[in-house]
């Protein structure tokens, strides 16, 4: 039997699948900039207040959205958003119908393989506090 990732698609996912989806790379969690001109997404190294760096978990997702209102909300409904999540994020994967890398927690069976790859944030990121947030694009990352 082949997994949910390749049989169903964004909107016909559980709660449960949905959230297994993230990889745990945190890279959603970091402060991005936008070129007017071109659209491009810019990232930086200056993570939300809410994440814990150095293990790239937020530390109150469940109030998320009420705490920092421009979090990223993800829904199968607003796929716009998922231009503003890396390449190799799976939710932005599966919407663009592409599989999972290999390194992926899913595929892997180990939630700590996206950082084993390097394919995460952990310990790449600077806490928000400690930013200029006047002049972000001084942190802007490749």
């Amino acid at each position: 039997m082949n997994p949910f990732w390749k049989t169903k698609q964004l909107h016909e996912l559980t709660k449960m699948e949905w959230e297994s989806l993230c990889d745990g790379c945190a890279k959603c969690c970091v402060h991005k900039l936008e070129v007017e001109e071109t659209g491009e997404i810019l990232y930086t190294c200056v993570a939300c207040r809410l994440l814990d760096v150095n293990t790239c978990r937020c530390t109150n997702y469940a109030l998320r959205h009420e705490l920092v209102p421009d979090c990223a909300v993800l829904t199968a409904d607003h796929p716009e958003y998922f231009e503003w999540m890396p390449k190799t994020c799976a939710y932005r994967l599966m919407h663009e119908g592409k599989p999972l890398p290999d390194w992926h927690p899913l595929i892997t069976g180990n939630p700590g393989s996206v950082h084993d790859h390097g394919a995460s944030a952990k310990k790449k990121l600077i806490p928000e506090f400690l930013a200029d947030e006047e002049h972000l694009e001084k942190y802007v990352v490749e």
